[in-house]
């Protein structure tokens, strides 16, 4: 795929979707940042269900310790690794309420240092929430960079440092949640939705599906 043909993805996805944003439910940035801690190997749907339970009495981080690890886990306890989740969760949460007064700050270097908090989390909070241009590189954008040519790489950093490198400017502070949606619901892992596909002419991808 080349620059033009790149730039022309991304302007499609914008034609079809002007403001595309996570698919996690939240009413504030800690909740955010909850949302995606509890979201590794699991579906944003799956996540969402679990965090209805307990964000409206339980979501701030004063919430949260006050809840307890083993409060926590009761709650998320559908979601995999459950119990790992619920110690950085809480663990997370006391850190953000000592030191920053229950806030989440916008700063990769603080976000990174808490528990359960990666790169992948961090970029999705600073773009979610602060509205920074990063992009969070998961499973999905992982396929979608690879198959379609976008921006190939042999591991996720290679690919988040790729995509920063070809990714248009004006459309970076979108394009995380544009590859995520199509990863999920068009170039789906096993069999993708070559025929139903926005893109499909301008993807690198040999084996096309026809049905």
């Amino acid at each position: 795929m080349n620059q033009a043909q790149r730039e022309e993805m991304f302007a499609r996805f914008q034609a079809a979707n002007p403001h595309p944003t996570t698919e996690l439910e939240y009413s504030s940035n800690f909740q955010l940042l909850i949302a995606v801690l509890l979201s590794a190997q699991a579906t944003d749907k799956s996540v969402n269900i679990a965090t209805r339970r307990f964000f409206p009495e339980h979501g701030t981080a004063a919430g949260l310790v006050a809840l307890g690890e083993e409060g926590l886990a009761e709650y998320i306890k559908t979601i995999g690794l459950y119990r790992t989740k619920a110690k950085n969760a809480v663990a997370t949460s006391r850190i953000l309420q000592e030191r920053f007064g229950g806030e989440v700050p916008p700063d990769r270097a603080v976000l990174e240092s808490l528990p359960g908090v990666g790169r992948k989390t961090a970029n999705v909070v600073l773009n979610t929430a602060f509205g920074m241009p990063t992009i969070a590189v998961d499973t999905h954008i992982f396929r979608v960079s690879n198959r379609t040519g976008l921006a190939p790489g042999k591991d996720v950093v290679a690919v988040e440092q790729r995509l920063e490198r070809v990714v248009p400017r004006k459309y970076k502070q979108d394009a995380h949640h544009w590859l995520i949606l199509h990863g999920r619901y068009v170039c789906v892992a096993r069999k993708p939705k070559c025929p139903q596909c926005g893109v499909s002419d301008l993807c690198d991808f040999k084996e096309k599906t026809t049905a």
